[in-house]
Parts: structure tokens; sequence; C-alpha cells
């Protein structure tokens, strides 16, 4: 199984917001210092008059997209992952999701892949700060083609979205100019003894594993979940109700990402065993994007591990 092409994820959305912006004039871009690092700079190039450059003051950002909000623009306001989340949420809960603003969040450089920066810059709560938020739309894509896709779709949602993706250069296997449905879960593969469920960059390292499951004869479902929220519930139970177990695996502290989210709907709706690949209550550090993905246990091989471990509870 081998990815036509790699490319970072980031790259999709600067492409596609450079798209959005040729279609629709109400379509604006703001970001916090960090231009080039969110591939915005086609945006600001072809329409100078709709971006915005704000400095290092993410509050004072999401203000500015708010009052564009209410005036019937479409903010698209970016910066990395840990500054668009942890330094104005105050601003996201009491301005944007409270009063269900057309803001669209976007993060990037989300997760340990951020690498080399280290700790500070690697956050892993994100996605379950989101989540939690009401009226809050939770977008976590794969690739570069799904970022892209995902970037068009949200232009035509109204009310707020949190759309992460990442820094490194990826395997980029999802088609080209896909169709891509808010909340709709993507069977990437079908199985009969075990569903894995993957997010983001955990989606290929889930692809590997099934092919490596193959040779041990076991039957590996791979689920791609790009929207968070609002989780696709009924394909998540229609799978887990065939293979009987499943593990998550996701780029993101164990505590409030998609696995404890599926956690919750199975223990409402049908107990099930279950193992998750993600972040142990543990910050980052510094190193390679792949070697950290190896230390925290996010590759193939410890998808495969939590397969083997989840088989034998059943």
């Amino acid at each position: 199984m081998t990815p036509l092409n790699f490319k970072d994820t980031r790259s999709g959305f600067g492409e596609a917001l450079l798209q959005i912006g040729k279609e629709n004039p109400d379509v604006f871009a703001l970001c916090a210092d960090l231009t080039g690092s969110l591939k915005m700079d086609a945006f600001k190039k072809e329409f100078p008059e709709r971006f915005i450059q704000t400095g290092i003051a993410e509050a004072n950002m999401l203000g500015i997209s708010a009052g564009l909000a209410l005036s019937g623009k479409i903010p698209f306001c970016g910066s990395f992952a840990v500054f668009v989340t942890g330094r104005v949420y105050d601003q996201i809960r009491m301005v944007v999701a409270y009063s269900n603003l057309n803001v669209k969040i976007i993060a990037s450089h989300a997760g340990i892949t951020v690498g080399e920066d280290g700790a500070t810059h690697q956050i892993l709560e994100d996605i379950g700060l989101m989540k939690m938020l009401p009226n809050m739309t939770v977008i976590n894509t794969c690739d570069f083609n799904q970022t892209k896709a995902a970037t068009l779709a949200i232009a035509k949602h109204v009310g707020p979205v949190y759309l992460r993706f990442g820094r490194p250069v990826v395997p980029n296997f999802t088609p080209e100019n896909q169709p891509f449905e808010i909340g709709k879960a993507q069977l990437l593969k079908e199985g009969t003894d075990v569903t894995i469920i993957a997010t983001g960059h955990l989606v290929w390292e889930a692809l590997v594993a099934a092919e490596q499951l193959k040779e041990k004869n076991i039957d590996a479902e791979v689920i791609n979940i790009h929207t968070i929220k609002p989780l696709d519930e009924a394909a998540i139970l229609k799978s887990i109700r065939k293979t009987k177990c499943v593990v998550t695996a996701e780029e993101h502290l164990r505590n409030g990402g998609l696995g404890d989210s599926i956690a919750q709907l199975l223990a409402r709706e049908l107990p099930t065993p279950m193992e998750m690949v993600a972040v142990n209550d543990h910050f980052g550090e510094s190193g390679t994007p792949e070697q950290l993905m190896q230390k925290y246990g996010l590759d193939a091989a410890h998808v495969v591990l939590a397969v083997k471990k989840v088989l034998g509870r059943i």
C-alpha cells in the first residue's frame, strides 16, 4: 500500500482558502503573525483588502472575526493550534460559540508532530476543549486532499467551526477533489474482526496497521472520523456491532479526544471491548515527528498491539 505522494496538510488549507476567496467576496482571512506557516500568503497577495494581520494578538483576532461575522462576512482566523485555542478560550466560548457566529477557527501545527518546537507548541488537548463547546463543529483532517476538501466545505457551513491540521509532510492518500460531508464517517477498509477508528495523522497509521494485521489473518475494518463533532454515531455503531471490538487512534490526549467520545457512545448504546491509541496524560517534548510518534505510541506498530490486546478481551 503505497501513497501517491506526500504533502503537508496545511498546504491543502492554503490552496482551498485562495479558491474560496476567488469564489466568494465575503470570505476574509485573519492571521496572528504566522501567515507563511498557515499558508495564507497566496490569499494575502490576491486579496490584500480582505486579509487582516493582527499580530501576536489572538484574542483581538477572534474579536475582529466575530465583528466580521456579525456583518455578514465569513472570517477564517488562523494560528498554531496551541495559540488559537489555549490563549483565546474565553473569546471562543463567550463571543463565538455562545453567540453561534459564523467564524472558522483554523488550527495548524497541532499535536506532537510539531516536532522540535517542543511541548509548549504541541497542544494535545485542543479537540477536547473545542468539542465541549455547544454549537462548535470540530474537524480533524488526515491528508492534503482532505484538508482542502474540508476547507471548501466549512466555507459553506453556517456556524462556528474548528478545523485542525498539521505541519509535517505526510502521505496524501485520499482522492483528489473528493466530496466532504461534515459529520459523515469514511469507511476506508471493510473488515470483520476488529474496528479501527482513527482521525488526523493516525488514519494512515491505521491503514498501515490493517495491512500488517492482514498478514496475521486478522481482518480489520478502518474508519476515518474526520468530523469529531458532530460524531457519526450510526456508522460507528454499525461497524462495532459487526466486529464486536474497537481500537481508536488519534494524535491527542486520551482524555477528551475521539476515543473519549466513542467510549461515551458505547457506554450508552453498546458496551464493547475497547482500546485507545493516544497520548496518556503527558506533555510532549522536542524531537522529530517520527521519534515522537514512536515514543508516545502513536504509530502503526502500537495500533497493531492495541488490536491484539482488544481481541484478547472478547
